[in-house]
């Protein structure tokens, strides 16, 4: 891939995503495009300040091995910064970076791995990315892991958070939570709706008028914390809290994979995650990147809500298993092994 990406189509015009030269696509949509490349070499091929928004969860430092390949946790930190340099860089002046990563316990005892946060000090002070937001994203359905810890010798609970970072090159970058606001307001908002407010100033110091309890839009402002239930099943929660589930053993891709023996790739996020950005951060035909695309759930939301979008894996079987995601569309071009 030497020669470089021409410039993605104007927004305001076309639909389509203009592909990397000298590298045909694996496969293609009306909308996106999506390589089987290394990802910091393709990143290195997309221009400067085109991309939207760049969602994606790059391989975990755990310190036990991962069929999709991972870092061990001494180096990780500097093995990532060279792919969040193209980043910056691809990234639009009111862009943001949104990414998803674990954490980890330390090798042999029953203590917290810090890569991650020594990872987000980089990014910020060393390449310069705005700390917009973080988000955490809560899932109950975890295995107790390590089970050295939690199940053996009982010394540990359950790890079920996992952090997402939303980060941007400047510190205003586009973004609207009207586009991610709850369908219901809390039990209390409701009651509060009812019966009144009073003008009154909180203990803290928090002045609370009357029209605080006025439910004025259209649903309630999301907070920073997901959860995610089996199945993408509604949550039954008091908080009514966003439900991201990310075991579905019955969705479409899952079904098509093991009847064509592919092999499902062990480490997918639920389609919600980037829903919840990409609705939150993007508006129609902008521009979405995932170069560490796995089964590709980035492209496929991306697709779903009009957005153009560009995906890079290295692993040929997870991007060929990926056509499944987007099965129910005639514009694919099957450039792959297996048709749709």
């Amino acid at each position: 891939m030497a020669k470089k990406m021409k410039r993605a189509a104007s927004a305001t015009k076309s639909t389509n995503v203009e592909l990397l030269n000298g590298q045909r696509p694996f496969y293609t949509t009306m909308l996106g495009a999506a390589y089987l490349a290394d990802s910091l070499e393709a990143l290195r091929d997309l221009p400067t300040n085109s991309v939207d928004l760049i969602v994606t969860s790059p391989p975990y430092a755990l310190h036990f091995k991962k069929a999709y390949g991972n870092v061990s946790k001494d180096a990780y930190v500097e093995w990532f910064l060279p792919f969040a340099r193209e980043m910056h860089r691809v990234l639009k002046p009111d862009g943001s970076f949104v990414l998803n990563i674990g954490g980890s316990y330390n090798k042999g005892t029953p203590t917290r791995s810090l890569y991650h946060y020594k990872l987000l000090i980089k990014l910020v002070d060393e390449i310069g990315f705005n700390l917009a937001q973080e988000c955490f994203w809560y899932n109950p359905a975890k295995m107790p892991m390590p089970a050295e810890w939690v199940t053996v010798r009982k010394i540990r609970v359950k790890d079920s958070v996992e952090y997402v970072w939303w980060l941007s090159k400047t510190p205003w970058p586009k973004a609207s939570n009207q586009r991610v606001l709850k369908e219901q307001f809390s039990a209390d908002m409701y009651r509060l709706n009812r019966r009144g407010l009073k003008e009154t100033t909180r203990p803290g110091g928090y002045k609370i008028n009357g029209s605080w309890s006025e439910m004025k839009a259209k649903g309630a402002i999301p907070p920073n914390f997901v959860q995610a239930e089996l199945f993408d099943a509604p949550a039954q929660s008091p908080e009514n809290v966003l439900v991201m589930g990310n075991n579905a053993a019955n969705d479409e891709y899952t079904l098509r994979c093991k009847k064509a023996g592919f092999k499902i790739h062990p480490a997918r996020y639920p389609k919600a995650l980037p829903e919840f950005f990409i609705k939150m951060l993007t508006d129609e035909n902008d521009l979405v990147l995932d170069p560490f695309a796995g089964s590709n759930t980035t492209g496929a939301v991306a697709q779903s809500l009009n957005r153009r979008w560009v995906a890079f894996e290295c692993v040929e079987e997870y991007l060929e298993a990926s056509k499944f995601r987007f099965a129910s569309l005639s514009t694919l071009t099957d450039i792959g092994k297996i048709a749709i």
